[in-house]
């Protein structure tokens, strides 16, 4: 296989990604974070790819990004008091929120009740989840690797492995999304990333 190398910038390209997704192909793709890799929620033999490509251990639930909110009742069942103050609070933005699953949702992106969910905030990823819907999207990296900031780091990782890159440049964020367990009726961070702990808390408090 032959990675296409596309503009991110060109809407003639995001459109063309969009269909490549529509037919079970997998997407890289900047955000505001680093460049994820996708595919569609709902075409398990797309998202299983994913775990082959980047030789992830399929144990592992691969977060679902939205490009509009109202995108979430597709992959969510509810979203409790708490997620829903973080999401008004951070979203657009690098905070993934674990919430339970809706039942539809294919086991290939989380065997477990939950899924993490987030609505970034960077245009070209939005404007590709908006023609697509709820992906699956997981860092444009090999497993153990470094996490993509370039396209260039993308291809070098994942060139033949991909069917798109929608090459964006230098992301400006760096850092993968912070992570926060709102299963329960008290927040627990699983990961720390861009947004803190003490963030959190604030918004919470406030």
């Amino acid at each position: 296989m032959k990675t296409e190398v596309l503009s991110a910038t060109d809407p003639a390209a995001v459109r063309h990604a969009a269909q490549v997704l529509r037919h079970s192909g997998l997407v890289a793709f900047p955000t505001d974070t680093v460049y994820g890799v996708g595919a569609m929620v709902f075409i398990a033999s797309a998202v299983e790819r994913l775990y082959t490509i980047k030789g992830r251990s399929n144990d592992k639930a691969i977060a679902v990004l939205v490009g509009r909110v109202e995108d979430l009742k597709k992959v969510t069942a509810s979203l409790t008091p708490l997620a829903e103050k973080l999401a008004q609070a951070f979203w657009p933005g690098p905070l993934t929120l674990v919430v339970l699953k809706h039942p539809s949702v294919p086991n290939a992106v989380s065997a477990l009740p939950t899924i993490g969910v987030r609505l970034p905030n960077h245009l070209i990823a939005r404007q590709l989840l908006e023609r697509t819907g709820p992906l699956a999207v997981t860092s444009a990296n090999r497993s153990g690797e470094p996490s993509p900031v370039t396209g260039a780091e993308v291809l070098t990782q994942l060139s033949g492995r991909i069917d798109v890159l929608l090459d964006g440049g230098h992301v400006p964020g760096g850092i993968p999304s912070t992570v926060v367990d709102c299963t329960n009726e008290i927040p627990r961070v699983l990961r720390e990333g861009p947004i803190t702990l003490a963030d959190i808390e604030k918004a919470l408090n406030s």
